[in-house]
């Protein structure tokens, strides 16, 4: 079965020559050119994961990203004319996994597409029966789940997988760096932005829920998961 793309832009030319070239490339690509319609589309047409614009017409490409992200963790590629720092840290701060600039080639945008999906496939691939257990805190790789005080919260895969990892190397500090190949994986076309980023979400989830534990940053080093012996 060809892996399903969804592109939500409302420049049709782009559209067209991004769906000619995936299509290219095996993958099956369905268009929509509004915010409203991409979202219908979405709940249609199930995809493996979503290419998304910011400027469009009746609702913005961060309402779409809000609205996706209420009911799926599919990954979703932002993409933006801007380009500022703003629209990225914006895009993942509501649960983007990547952003492109326009105009972009399109071996970039082939490259990011396939990083993204193999990143997902990879996490499937590794989860085990495994959970960690800490005081008020249940992380599960096998359900990619999260319980806080025994209440399960929604939280996006790449969230999850960092705070796993983390919580894994209890009180071992790790730099962005490190973080970005083993969470994100060494073909990540990102920045160290994006882990800053995932860790205040998880911040502001983790807040107040223990005192036996805590997500820290070490100053000019990176981040660990400490807990209080």
């Amino acid at each position: 079965m060809k892996t399903k793309i969804l592109m939500i832009d409302d420049d049709s030319n782009i559209c067209e020559s991004v769906k000619l070239y995936l299509e290219h490339e095996g993958y099956d690509v369905k268009i929509a050119n509004d915010g409203i319609q991409g979202i219908d589309a979405f709940k249609v047409y199930d995809p493996d994961i979503v290419l998304l614009d910011i400027m469009m017409p009746k609702k913005d490409g961060w309402q779409v990203c809000r609205e996706i992200r209420e009911i799926s963790s599919v990954p979703i590629m932002m993409i933006t004319a801007k380009g500022e720092v703003f629209d990225k840290v914006l895009s993942l701060e509501l649960g983007a996994d990547d952003y492109l600039v326009k105009p972009f080639d399109m071996r970039e945008l082939s490259a990011k597409t396939k990083a993204i999906l193999r990143r997902c496939q990879a996490s499937g691939d590794k989860a085990s029966d495994e959970t960690l257990h800490f005081d008020n805190l249940e992380i599960s790789r096998q359900k990619y789940e999260l319980k806080l005080c025994g209440k399960t919260v929604d939280v996006p895969p790449k969230e999850l997988d960092l705070l796993y990892f983390l919580a894994s190397n209890a009180n071992h500090v790790f730099t962005r760096d490190q973080l970005l190949d083993k969470v994100w994986g060494f073909d990540y076309l990102g920045d160290s932005r994006t882990v800053d980023v995932h860790v205040k979400r998880l911040r502001e989830k983790l807040d107040g829920v223990s005192a036996e534990w805590n997500l820290k940053t070490v100053w000019g080093v990176g981040y660990k998961f400490e807990v209080v012996s």
